[in-house]
């Protein structure tokens, strides 16, 4: 008999005793927070070796601006040859220190995820083995999927390296209008300020 998500919350939990707020049950997915970012490594090999998280479905950040920590990281686990459970763990990384240990290690899928993060965020992944920008071109000062930066984007001084306008939504963000009096009222497009 396989375990459940909830018992191998809990036996992680156990393997590392103080790392760990109390787990969260939502609608049968269990979440753990993590509280010291520097054990993400550790854990994630604990999860894939002892517990069978045979897969990271997703490494994401969330962007808690005008919080501190700024930013939240997420893993989201599965066991794809054994359990087929899910488990999701969240750390916290602050402003002034963003970075956490790379998990390319333990699953390779990680390399694309961190760089995607870094490049997006600014998040960095101590012991990364390329982490280099993976959408934006290397030298873009900015994180796009930050909060402060503005939707319309911004302008960018680099003459010669992809586009010297307002970048990377030139023209304006599309955006959605709650209510409206059809569907074609709440239709994405560009809009400007006075709509």
């Amino acid at each position: 008999m396989s375990l459940t998500a909830q018992e191998l919350g809990e036996k992680l939990s156990a393997q590392f005793p103080e790392a760990f707020a109390a787990a969260v049950e939502f609608r049968g997915e269990i979440t753990l927070k993590l509280k010291d970012p520097a054990k993400i490594a550790e854990v994630c090999h604990f999860a894939k070796k002892e517990l069978g998280f045979d897969y990271l479905v997703d490494l994401t950040s969330i962007d808690n601006y005008g919080e501190d920590p700024r930013w939240t990281v997420v893993y989201e686990l599965y066991g794809m040859m054994t359990h087929r459970s899910y488990l999701r763990i969240k750390t916290d990384v602050g402003e002034e220190k963003s970075e956490l240990p790379t998990i390319s290690g333990v699953w390779a899928t990680a390399n694309w995820h961190e760089r995607e993060a870094y490049d997006m965020m600014g998040i960095r992944f101590t012991g990364h083995p390329d982490l280099r920008r993976i959408l934006m071109w290397e030298g873009y000062p900015y994180f796009p999927l930050r909060k402060d930066f503005p939707l319309a984007g911004k302008p960018s001084e680099m003459p010669d390296v992809a586009f010297t306008r307002r970048a990377p939504l030139e023209g304006g963000p599309f955006v959605t209008l709650a209510g409206g009096k059809d569907s074609m009222e709440r239709e994405p497009r560009v809009r400007t300020p006075e709509e």
